[in-house]
């Protein structure tokens, strides 16, 4: 049965309206899912910030070369756990507070001068064992740890973060630099550093002034344990006198050369090995270890050798803050070391 050509042109005319409902209901980006959804919630963000802020992520991966190796970090990472003590003062210096750290060596939870800014920040043990379980608690973006302590779990810390490490834990610029490349605050880190080294010349231009021809100044840096004595012959604080320009004596030197970094003397027949025309040796606390160091220092002080070096004789053995000198290890703890030395010395500021 035929129908009228009026019948087939009003059929002809509802399939293209129905068409054109049908074209209007769909998604004209089919490859792009959820474009013209309502927006939804997720974790308290709506989707397009979720994206955003993805993207953004996704766009900044960098990969970061360190002593274990080559780690990607994405976007600026928020929770950070630092697992040596240069590493925490570093942290706080580029204004980053730590979701987890490791106790300090001395002046027990944290160092005096960090403990305001790292007051209610979670400890994860110590520095050369660190809790596994309570680091993984604080589900960190980031770890900073170091091969010297960490060589042994890197693996397991890169399973529950991103790890970078450094090489050892007292070289404070190397480590601003990686942490710098690692917490994506590279410009923060480079401010830091030129700062430290405009008053690097400041205090050389300044010492050099007074001096005179009493410059350079050769150093000992000292310690005393409850059973040995110390020479830090590079390290944090010889690192940094070297810097400033002070000198070690030719028996020093040649342990330098060899890669000493702490020279270990057990017998008082190696008090010589100290000599210098300046003495800093660290403070302690007289009633550590029972007495012990007290002993030691007491003993090797008493000494007929000790009386014969130069800086005894010359009244210019000089007492320092164990913390700022040799545990902190970080960028702030390099500025106080430098203001005691401008102290020390008498230089303005």
């Amino acid at each position: 049965m035929f129908k009228s050509p009026k019948v087939m042109v009003a059929l002809a005319m509802l399939l293209m309206v129905m068409l054109v409902i049908a074209g209007c209901g769909t998604d004209k980006n089919a490859g792009t899912e959820g474009q013209n959804k309502p927006e939804e919630k997720v974790n308290g963000t709506n989707n397009k910030e979720a994206a955003a802020g993805n993207n953004e992520q996704s766009a900044d991966v960098r990969v970061i070369e360190h002593a274990m190796g080559k780690t990607e970090i994405k976007g600026t990472p928020l929770r950070v756990v630092t697992l040596y003590q240069g590493a925490t003062d570093v942290a706080v210096a580029l204004g980053v507070t730590p979701v987890g750290v490791v106790d300090s060596w001395v002046e027990e939870p944290m160092y005096l001068y960090l403990r305001d800014q790292l007051k209610d920040v979670p400890h994860v043990g110590l520095e050369t064992q660190p809790n596994l379980e309570e680091i993984s608690k604080l589900k960190p973006d980031l770890i900073i740890a170091s091969k010297l302590r960490h060589e042994k779990i890197y693996d397991q810390l890169s399973q529950i973060a991103p790890t970078v490490t450094h090489e050892t834990v007292f070289k404070f610029k190397e480590t601003l630099d990686l942490m710098g490349k690692a917490m994506n605050k590279e410009e923060e880190a480079a401010k830091l550093l030129a700062d430290w080294t405009d008053r690097v010349a400041d205090f050389k231009q300044k010492i050099e002034t007074k001096q005179g021809a009493d410059w350079p100044i050769e150093v000992s840096v000292l310690n005393f344990r409850a059973d040995h004595a110390r020479i830090y012959v590079t390290g944090y604080a010889g690192d940094i006198l070297n810097e400033l320009g002070f000198t070690r004596s030719a028996s020093q030197q040649e342990e330098e050369k060899k890669g000493t970094v702490v020279l270990k003397l057990t017998s008082m027949e190696s008090i010589p090995s100290m000599d210098a025309d300046t003495f800093f040796i660290f403070t302690f606390d007289a009633g550590e270890e029972d007495g012990a160091v007290q002993k030691t220092y007491d003993d090797w002080t008493g000494h007929p050798l000790w009386k014969e070096l130069k800086a005894v004789k010359n009244d210019k053995v000089y007492m320092v803050n164990e913390v700022t000198w040799n545990n902190g290890g970080g960028i702030i703890a390099a500025n106080k070391m430098l203001d005691e030395l401008y102290d020390h010395f008498g230089l303005a500021k």
